[in-house]
């Protein structure tokens, strides 16, 4: 597969990606959303379907419904869920840099790592709020 082709690829697949998450958290109703949703992959697949190597085209036509399984399966817990994984992931590494900075760098620095923290928990309680309330 030469490189003019993988750009495609990545550009395309990327599209569709993108499509499908800017529809998904769009503010709108269930069935518009996945109404939306069909509509950018029908699309998707059409603009697939007319490219040239058939190899491909079924490379992206698979990697579109893989994506479209993982959309399906998604849901609003499920979201929030990997959100809270993610943002008590980044409490800890925001933990560990203030205990470093503690130990090792000046109380300065020890200040700014500080500030990095409660920054990031901070945005960090107004996705999650924004997550629950939709």
């Amino acid at each position: 597969m030469n490189r003019r082709t993988r750009r495609t690829i990545n550009f395309v697949v990327g599209l569709g990606i993108g499509g499908a998450l800017g529809v998904l958290f769009a503010p709108k109703s269930g069935k518009e959303t996945r109404k939306d949703l069909k509509k950018s992959y029908d699309k998707l697949v059409q603009k697939v379907k007319e490219l040239d190597a058939e190899e491909v085209k079924e490379s992206i036509l698979d990697k579109i419904e893989e994506i479209k399984a993982t959309l399906q399966d998604l849901d609003k817990e499920k979201v929030l869920d990997i959100a809270a994984v993610k943002a008590e992931q980044l409490k800890e590494k925001c933990e560990d840099l203030v205990n470093y900075t503690k130990e090792k760098a000046t109380p300065i620095v020890e200040r700014y790592a500080e500030e990095v923290r409660e920054g990031a928990i901070k945005v960090t309680k107004q996705v999650l709020k924004k997550l629950e309330d939709k």
